[in-house]
């Protein structure tokens, strides 16, 4: 339950409110998960006044506000494809204008294709205060203790590279049992990440080529078991679909 609401314009301040041990304070973005119903008491910190909603092509880098929602960011025209591909499934046409792009990171479960695609493309969060840098590898399994008095402020991801991104589903619209992104670099080098269960992507291989992505995904779900698929089927699945993006990426 929210027990307050604060609207601050100065980034200042918006770092003191969220560093305060009581009560909990934590962001609001576009508040797709923060204004469902929860039994814990909380103050909230709306993000709309400190102009976090920019999109800016720096060289070959795409620094991605806070705020920018997922629709914002659908809509750059020289997005990554597959990346685009990635937000149409994450979310609705009406939540990805409320949904931001920190937000869906900070929430994302294993099932996330957004987070699957920009796992693969080593998303980099920056974070006040410190103007600290954290991968989102490493982000995703220390997410509690990134909450604790920071702010994302914007998320910064290459464009000098390919990616792509395959799943299997129930429905084309619905979210993945397995899914993998792979992202090339002009150098070789290959990242493949993959989805489908648990609290976050997983990265299952970074190396300076493509060999051996599809026998280190196969081992990333040899006990992956859950009431959607058991990990025989996950196993064989997510080298199948790390195959697929491999031919898109280099046919």
């Amino acid at each position: 339950m929210i027990i307050e609401y604060h609207r601050p314009d100065m980034i200042d301040e918006t770092l003191s409110l969220l560093s305060r041990k009581s009560p909990t304070t934590v962001p609001l973005g576009g508040g797709t998960s923060l204004t469902r119903p929860s039994s814990e008491s909380f103050a909230v910190v709306d993000l709309q006044e400190l102009g976090l909603n920019k999109i800016v092509k720096t060289g070959r880098e795409i620094n991605i506000g806070a705020t920018v929602t997922l629709q914002q960011l659908l809509e750059v025209d020289d997005l990554l494809p597959a990346l685009k591909k990635t937000i149409r499934l994450e979310a609705t046409y009406n939540i990805r204008n409320s949904a931001t792009t920190a937000g869906v990171l900070v929430g994302a479960d294993g099932r996330s294709p957004f987070s699957t695609g920009m796992l693969a493309l080593s998303a980099r969060l920056l974070f006040l205060p410190g103007n600290e840098q954290v991968f989102l590898g490493d982000f995703f399994p220390l997410r509690d203790h990134y909450r604790d008095g920071r702010l994302i402020t914007s998320i910064v991801i290459p464009t000098n590279i390919k990616l792509a991104y395959h799943y299997v589903a129930r429905t084309p619209a619905d979210l993945p049992i397995v899914c993998a992104s792979v992202a090339q670099w002009p150098s070789g080098r290959t990242r493949v990440a993959l989805g489908g269960l648990g609290p976050s992507p997983v990265l299952a291989m970074d190396g300076p080529d493509p060999s051996g992505a599809e026998l280190a995904s196969r081992s990333v779900f040899e006990e992956a078991v859950d009431h959607w698929a058991g990990s025989d089927y996950r196993s064989e699945i997510a080298g199948i679909l790390v195959k697929r993006c491999l031919d898109e990426l280099n046919g």
